[in-house]
């Protein structure tokens, strides 16, 4: 678990080098004012659903099922619901994990030291970009894809099928980086739009995990957490993994990771360990009482 907190520091051997923690190489990003331009927007684009959660909140609440706790905001089990779910994607990640410290030059004594300096993180909550990554994107997305819609799509569809349907919009909204890659000419129109599928493809599947986190558990911050630790993370270097020096100990772990991970899905949200599921209230409420999810 302290990797898997230390990971979300960006660039922790910059720390042991006396660098700043948090810069990083801008021009291999792309112009920067693009991210400063969407950090600025997103709060303002959540802030202005605020009437409609207050029409809503007065005119479709079920008797003892309130908004915020249809939407995953709650006490109950909210320290397994933490926990758990980060550490069951840690396991998925273990490959990548074990990629990532063997290239690292620090050793787990230095990494903890760097998790544990309060200077660290005082560095990365002064830099936009980590902002934007770890803590703006995955609050604002889980929210919307997860939180609000959810709760609306599951009693007319039904849970199961909510669970894959809520994801399709959450890959289309990544579509947005077609237009800036084209408009800053990055690549050709043909690679362009495979990335963009590829992105789509991903994207759709992670949804389809954290709604069914979301779900499994009744809160918002397992989802929340593990959307920062992927952000970080970012795809699987499976191609580097195949010429790294030690590939063999590597696919293992890779291939541990991913059979653990399957192993673990169904015990570690366990619905039992969360208290009682809001989702599964509602649909118990609105006479569906064959939810699978549920149990």
């Amino acid at each position: 678990m302290l990797l898997g907190v230390g990971v979300l520091l960006p660039q922790p051997r910059l720390l042991l080098r006396g660098q700043p923690l948090c810069l990083e190489e801008r021009a291999a990003q792309g112009p920067p004012c693009r991210h400063q331009a969407a950090l600025h927007q997103c709060p303002g684009g959540v802030q202005s659903l605020a009437p409609l959660r207050a029409t809503l909140e007065g005119t479709h609440r079920h008797p003892g099922t309130s908004l915020l706790t249809l939407m995953g905001f709650r006490l109950e089990g909210i320290f397994p619901a933490a926990l758990l779910p980060l550490l069951l994607t840690m396991i998925l990640f273990l490959g990548p994990l074990m990629q990532l410290s063997m290239d690292c030059p620090c050793d787990l004594a230095d990494g903890i030291k760097v998790v544990l300096a309060p200077r660290s993180w005082a560095r990365c909550l002064t830099d936009m970009r980590w902002l934007r990554n770890q803590v703006i994107a995955p609050l604002t997305e889980e929210l919307v894809f997860r939180a609000c819609m959810l709760p609306m799509l599951a009693p007319c569809t039904g849970l199961g099928p909510a669970v894959f349907t809520c994801p399709l919009f959450f890959g289309v909204a990544h579509f947005h980086h077609i237009f800036e890659q084209l408009r800053f000419r990055q690549s050709s129109v043909g690679s362009i739009f495979l990335s963009a599928a590829f992105q789509f493809s991903y994207t759709a599947v992670f949804g389809a995990y954290t709604a069914f986190l979301f779900i499994r558990t009744g809160h918002l911050i397992g989802p929340v957490l593990c959307h920062s630790f992927c952000n970080y993370m970012g795809f699987p270097a499976v191609c580097a993994a195949l010429e790294h020096p030690q590939r063999r100990p590597l696919l293992a772990g890779y291939a541990l990771g991913v059979g653990l991970f399957l192993l673990l899905l169904q015990p570690l949200t366990d619905p039992k360990l969360y208290g009682s599921l809001p989702l599964c209230v509602l649909l118990e409420q609105a006479g569906d009482s064959e939810a699978p999810l549920c149990s």
